[in-house]
């Protein structure tokens, strides 16, 4: 879908000197969540579920200006300790047509693990896409603007999620 917005994403990595197992830990933790994220204040899985494709959890975001969006995501890979993906619903509900995806990817690295977090717009429905809609002539400067929100968010959360485990040598971008 060429709408402007789906498939739009950024990412952020960082080098940490910790294995994988010990950061994949963390970032399947969705309970945690909300001691390391800016915006991402809340999470928890439903009762039963766990880090494995289909398994569903809920979250709160808080934004600038005040609004909260609470949502339904569901893990759409979990790959122990190299991938650990979701989607995050919009009100349809589809899997297949998501708000959102997110993806943590752990690579082994030198001295510890590569961690890349990624977000890509899908083709449901979020703010983003209904301010775009309403504004178009806007529409450049609020993707910019998010996208840029979103990477430093990101970098907030990878840093306040690893570099208190990490050694002397915390993190590398």
């Amino acid at each position: 879908m060429d709408d402007g917005l789906t498939g739009v994403f950024t990412e952020v990595e960082l080098v940490v000197d910790l294995p994988a197992e010990r950061v994949w830990s963390l970032v399947t933790d969705v309970g945690r969540t909300g001691e390391w994220s800016p915006e991402c204040v809340f999470a928890a899985w439903r009762p039963g579920e766990s880090p494995r494709a289909g398994a569903r959890f809920d979250a709160r975001n808080e934004y600038a200006g005040g609004f909260v969006a609470t949502v339904e995501c569901v893990v759409t890979e979990a790959v122990r300790p190299s991938v650990f993906a979701w989607a995050v619903l919009d009100d349809e509900r589809d899997v297949e047509r998501p708000g959102s995806v997110w993806r943590y990817e752990l690579v082994p690295a030198e001295g510890g693990t590569r961690v890349r977090q990624r977000f890509t717009h899908g083709p449901g429905v979020t703010g983003l896409r209904v301010f775009m809609d309403e504004h178009p002539g806007g529409a450049r400067t609020a993707l910019d603007g998010r996208l840029a929100e979103l990477r430093a968010n990101m970098g907030a959360t990878l840093r306040a999620m690893l570099t208190p485990l990490s050694g002397s040598s915390p993190y590398r971008t």
